[in-house]
């Protein structure tokens, strides 16, 4: 089958997104396959992130209780297809915008000009997503490497074709798999300086029945192909020339996945302002990481080693809630059994620092109590809740 790649076109004129053709495709069309999906949302109501990804004083929206939040549509609905059933489609209709496709229609049959309807049920990642920045192109992958990064997280090694394939620390990708009418959403856990180097992406995926992860878990072998988009407004992007800042970076269980994508960023960046001397002026960065025990702790090993490559450049301080076993020798000086509290973060409270937080939407609210308290000026605060 051929491979093309499709891009999207706003038609203000009547609503409706397009899907146009063009030249950078990466997409091999004839692998994915899959019934189209109906989303009701609301224009006034911002359904966001697969993790949602604000600065605190927006932080408004759905909870993530079992029965999920109430969505509301009213008379003008948006019908959803998957990004597979537009590209099976594409030679005989013009699809909507890609992943979250959206043809804008009239009146649906159970919407009343004036009514309302509400469901009751998790929102999925596209729908969380829905108004934040996404890439236009749709790149295949390959996964390259499977190794267990604790009990319950698989860490995927994914090879990226597509040379002009970029994403910015922090964002995350869609993720769409033959066979599997679900999309997925993770956030990305590599640096962009492996991608560049050597052209491979990582995620870290917990065990869960939601079939993209459950199919990470249960089916995906190497050399399984995927494919890719990046999207997300919760990055740490800095540029040649930038005053530097202080980085506080505050993770809670499998949060820490965007944010170590930030972390070793942040030492590749350190790296070339040591040896090239290329315009990067980086500052201090402090990493918070609460799990419920030293076993449940990602990325353990690479964080002291960054540690030691950057001492007084890069340090961090893990938090355990409910550890019961022996904590080893080489991370005693590290850990603290606790929470993360107010006298944790008030030492670090100035002008020129940003903090970047990712968990669980509870700890994402109780941290940003806790920096409203020391005076932490709201757009100094970024987060990115996960459900």
């Amino acid at each position: 089958m051929r491979r093309r790649d499709w891009k999207v076109i706003d038609d203000s004129v009547n609503g409706t997104s397009i899907l146009n053709y063009c030249s950078r495709v990466t997409f091999n069309l004839g692998q994915f396959s899959t019934a189209p999906t109906v989303h009701l949302t609301s224009a006034s109501q911002h359904v966001c992130c697969g993790r949602w990804c604000q600065k605190p004083q927006e932080s408004q929206g759905a909870g993530d209780s079992e029965d999920g939040p109430v969505i509301m549509a009213h008379a003008t609905i948006y019908v959803g297809f998957t990004v597979p059933q537009l590209l099976r489609s594409a030679s005989r209709i013009f699809p909507a915008h890609s992943a979250s496709v959206v043809l804008r229609r009239s009146a649906f049959c159970y919407c009343t000009v004036n009514g309302t309807i509400k469901s009751k049920r998790k929102m999925d990642h596209l729908e969380r997503t829905a108004n934040n920045f996404r890439q236009e192109v749709i790149s295949q992958a390959k996964v390259c490497g499977i190794t267990n990064e604790s009990e319950t997280v698989k860490r995927l090694r994914l090879s990226i074709a597509n040379k002009d394939f970029t994403f910015k620390a922090g964002q995350w990708v869609d993720f769409f798999i033959p066979g599997v009418s679900v999309v997925g959403g993770f956030s990305i856990c590599s640096s962009p300086g492996l991608l560049k180097r050597e052209g491979i992406l990582e995620l870290a995926v917990k065990y869960a029945v939601h079939p993209p992860a459950h199919w990470i878990h249960t089916k995906c072998t190497l050399d399984s192909e995927v494919a890719l988009r990046v999207g997300g407004d919760f990055f740490f992007d800095p540029q040649p020339g930038d005053s530097p800042v202080k980085l506080v970076l505050i993770a809670g269980g499998v949060g820490i996945n965007p944010l170590f994508s930030i972390l070793l960023h942040i030492a590749d960046l350190h790296g070339y302002q040591e040896g090239k001397g290329n315009g990067y002026k980086m500052g201090t960065v402090k990493l918070y990481y609460s799990a419920k025990n030293t076993s449940e702790l990602l990325f353990k090993n690479n964080i002291l080693g960054l540690m030691n490559a950057f001492p007084g450049k890069i340090a961090c301080r893990f938090h355990v809630t409910q550890q019961s076993s022996q904590i080893c020798k080489e991370l005693q000086p590290h850990i603290t059994e606790g929470r993360i509290s107010e006298k944790d973060l008030e030492k670090h409270a100035s002008k020129d620092t940003l903090w970047y937080i990712c968990g669980p939407p509870p700890m994402i609210e109780s941290i940003s109590k806790l920096l409203s308290n020391i005076g932490v000026p709201r757009n100094c605060v970024f987060f990115e809740k996960w459900w």
